[in-house]
């Protein structure tokens, strides 16, 4: 999907192109992830002559949210508060980070 989001819309041979570098993925396993994902809704392909063009039906920021809340759910029965803490303790915060996190906390906490 990062591809996708990257460089939409876009051929599955333009998406080919793009991941082969990166991943060890074939050529055929691209296009297979590509149908799964058009079957699922989450991209869009219309077909143009002989080739189609995919496109993500969903934001980038969409998915984050709707994958965090399945991972919320399923890990931690839907409750943030464990699973931001459980976050917090293992990864190290730059000072920066934790000013952020505190701005966005007193946002909250306004609205």
């Amino acid at each position: 999907m990062k591809a996708l989001w990257l460089r939409y819309p876009c051929t599955s041979g333009e998406l080919v192109d793009a991941l082969s570098p990166q991943t060890d993925w074939k050529p055929n396993t691209i296009k297979t992830l590509l149908a799964r994902l058009v079957k699922k809704g989450a991209v869009a392909a219309t077909k143009t002559n002989r080739e189609h063009t995919y496109a993500p039906r969903f934001t980038e920021a969409q998915c984050v949210r709707a994958e965090s809340r399945s991972f919320a759910s399923r890990v931690y029965d839907g409750s943030m508060m464990p699973m931001i803490a459980g976050f917090l303790q293992q990864e190290k915060l730059s000072p920066e980070e934790i000013a952020r996190l505190r701005q966005l906390l007193d946002d909250m906490e306004k609205d």
